[in-house]
């Protein structure tokens, strides 16, 4: 099976847990695939994921804006095309510290 849509084809999501952020979730539970979810997200000004961690690992893509990924040791500051790799159980956050929408690519293996 063939998965094709665009950015602009799925409403966001409010992040409850999050500050200014939502989500969407390109290729994720519905869609019956075998290992892997890709969802897009977008921090507005002032925007920030929840500070947390889980036993699986991220693979970050950076669209446009810039910001800074926070972990306990360190603050990794980026900006589009960058890539962010965050390890299983590293306590982390996305921050935008720009003046536009931070967007973002992430994905996530299938839990």
């Amino acid at each position: 099976m063939i998965i094709k849509r665009s950015v602009n084809e799925f409403p966001s999501m409010i992040v409850k847990e999050a500050k200014n952020t939502k989500i969407r979730w390109m290729i994720g539970p519905d869609d019956n695939v075998p290992n892997f979810y890709l969802r897009v997200f977008d921090l507005e000004k002032g925007g920030e994921s929840p500070y947390h961690n889980h036993p699986w690992e991220h693979e970050v893509f950076i669209l446009e804006g810039e910001g800074y990924l926070r972990t306990e040791d360190n603050n990794y500051d980026f900006k589009p095309y960058d890539v962010l790799y965050v390890p299983p159980n590293v306590q982390h956050q996305f921050v935008n510290k720009g003046d536009g929408i931070l967007r973002f690519i992430c994905v996530v293996p299938k839990q």
